[in-house]
C-alpha cells in the first residue's frame, strides 16, 4: 500500500471538493509526508496563501497558555492547586474554591458567555475593550457549576489564566509569550492579535454570505486572550511540536502534568486520546471564518497541522482521516447529500424567528437561509429529505431536522420557532 499516494489522493479530493483555503503540513520523522496551501488570503488584492501565511489559530491558542501557566509552576511561583484569586489582582476575584487546575482543566463551573441568549458574542465582544466590566459583567455571571463538579469548556477559563501570567511575571501576556516560548523556539511569526498591529502575511477571514464569500464580521480580538487571538503559521507550529516532542523548556514533571488527561480527556491546552495502539494529542480551533486543527503523535514522530481562513469543512474530519492513512486505516471522505427539490411555499414553512433578534430562518428566490451572527451572515440550507437541511457552502456531518417527529412547530439548534414574523 502506498500511504503517500493515499494521502495525497484522499486530501487532493477532500480540499477540492469542499473549496478549502489554507494550509495543512503532515510530517513524520522530520521528513513531510505532504503539505499544500490553496485559496486566497487576501481576495480584495488577489494575494494567494502560501506556506509562510500566518493564520489565525483560534483555540490553538489554549496549549501555549496553559503551556506559560507550566512554566511559571517551574519557576515556583505558582501551584496548580492554590487558590486562583491568590494571584488574581483584587478587582478580579473569583469565587474563591475556584483553583487554577480548575481554569486549565475546564471545571472551574463559571458561566459560559458563549452562547444564543447572551448578547456577548458578536455583540460585546464588537466594543471597546475594559478588562474589569467583562470580567464583572460577563466571567462572574451566574456560575453554572461548583469548581471541580462538572467538564465544561469555556474561554473564560484560559482568559483568566493569561491575567494570571500577567500578574505573576509582571509583564503582558503576549510579552510573557514571546520572551519565553516563542523566541526560544525560533517561532518569529507567532504572536498575539491585539487589534491594531499590522500583521503581515497574516490571512483575512472570509465566510459565505448567501453564497458569497464576505469578510468575516469584526469581533475585537482583546476578548480571547490567553483562549483564542493567536497569528501563526506552520513552520512555527511545527517548531511548537518539535518542542513538545522533545520535552523542551520545560522539566520532566511539569511535563508529566502538562500532558495527564483530567475531565473528558482534556490535559492542559490538549485533548489525549488512545487510537491506533498510540497516544494523540490534539487540539482544534473553531470561530468566524477561521478552522484549526493540530495532532501529535510523539511515539511516531507525526505531527498534522491544518489552517484555514474559511469554514468550508470539517477540519477534525480531515485530520482524523490524514492519521486514519498513515496507520493504514480506512478514511472517512465527505460529500453533499442528494438535493430534493421544494417549492418556495414549503420552504415557507420553516420561516420566521427562533430566537428574536439572533436566529431566524427565510425564504429568499426560492432558497432557505439561516441568519446567524446577529443576522450579519444568511447560511443557504437546501432539503436532503423530510424536514432535514443541510448546509449549501460548509461541511456539516449532521443535517438540521427542523421538524421533529409529532411537533407542531419547527425547531433550530434547539430553540423552537417563536414567530412565523421576522422580529
Amino acid at each position: 500500500m502506498n500511504i503517500t499516494k493515499n494521502l495525497n489522493d484522499y486530501i487532493t479530493s477532500e480540499i477540492k471538493y469542499w473549496d478549502f483555503s489554507g494550509v495543512i503540513r503532515v510530517v513524520q520523522n522530520g521528513k513531510t509526508l505532504f503539505e499544500t496551501s490553496r485559496g486566497y488570503s487576501n481576495i480584495a488584492f488577489d494575494i494567494k496563501n502560501d506556506m509562510t501565511t500566518r493564520f489565525t489559530a483560534a483555540s490553538i491558542a489554549k496549549q501555549f497558555t496553559a503551556f506559560a501557566i507550566m512554566l511559571l509552576y517551574d519557576l515556583g511561583l505558582i501551584q496548580l492547586r492554590e487558590k486562583a484569586n491568590r494571584y488574581l489582582p483584587s478587582n478580579l476575584q473569583l469565587p474563591t474554591d475556584i483553583t487554577v487546575h480548575n481554569l486549565l482543566s475546564h471545571t472551574s463551573g463559571l458561566h459560559n458567555n458563549y452562547n444564543f441568549e447572551d448578547d456577548f458574542y458578536v455583540y460585546e465582544d464588537r466594543k471597546p475593550y475594559d478588562q474589569e466590566e467583562f470580567f464583572k459583567k460577563w466571567i462572574l455571571k451566574n456560575p453554572i457549576a461548583k469548581p471541580g463538579e462538572a467538564f465544561d469548556y469555556n474561554n473564560s477559563n484560559y482568559t483568566l489564566l493569561a491575567w494570571i501570567i500577567e500578574t505573576v511575571s509582571g509583564q503582558t501576556y503576549n510579552e510573557f509569550l514571546k520572551k519565553h516560548i516563542f523566541s526560544k523556539l525560533g517561532m518569529r511569526q507567532t504572536t498575539y492579535d491585539n487589534g491594531q498591529e499590522i500583521l503581515r502575511n497574516k490571512a483575512e477571514n472570509y465566510l459565505n454570505d448567501y453564497g458569497v464569500l464576505v469578510r468575516a464580521p469584526y469581533t475585537n480580538p482583546l476578548f480571547g486572550i490567553g483562549a483564542g487571538a493567536l497569528v501563526t503559521n506552520c513552520d512555527d507550529l511545527q517548531r511548537w511540536y518539535e518542542c513538545l516532542k522533545n520535552r523542551e523548556l520545560l522539566s520532566e514533571q511539569a511535563y508529566k502534568i502538562f500532558f495527564t488527561p483530567n475531565e473528558n480527556h482534556y490535559c492542559y491546552g490538549l485533548e489525549r486520546h488512545e487510537e491506533y495502539g498510540t497516544v494523540k494529542y490534539a487540539h482544534g480551533g473553531d470561530f468566524l471564518g477561521v478552522l484549526a486543527y493540530t495532532q501529535y503523535f510523539f511515539d511516531e514522530d507525526l505531527c498534522i497541522i491544518i489552517l484555514s481562513n474559511t469554514e468550508a469543512l470539517d477540519q477534525y474530519r480531515l485530520g482524523n482521516g490524514i492519521a486514519a492513512i498513515l496507520h493504514n486505516e480506512p478514511a472517512q471522505s465527505s460529500r453533499r447529500p442528494q438535493e430534493v427539490l421544494l417549492p418556495p411555499e414549503a420552504l415557507q414553512r420553516y420561516t420566521g424567528t427562533y430566537l428574536p433578534g439572533k436566529i431566524q430562518i427565510e425564504e429568499k428566490n426560492g432558497k432557505l437561509y439561516l441568519n446567524r451572527v446577529n443576522q450579519n451572515i444568511h447560511i443557504e440550507l437546501y432539503c436532503v429529505g423530510e424536514h432535514s437541511f443541510m448546509r449549501r457552502h460548509e461541511e456539516q456531518s449532521v443535517p438540521h431536522r427542523l421538524l421533529q417527529d409529532g411537533a407542531a412547530n419547527p425547531s433550530v439548534w434547539g430553540y423552537e420557532r417563536v414567530s412565523a414574523q421576522f422580529i
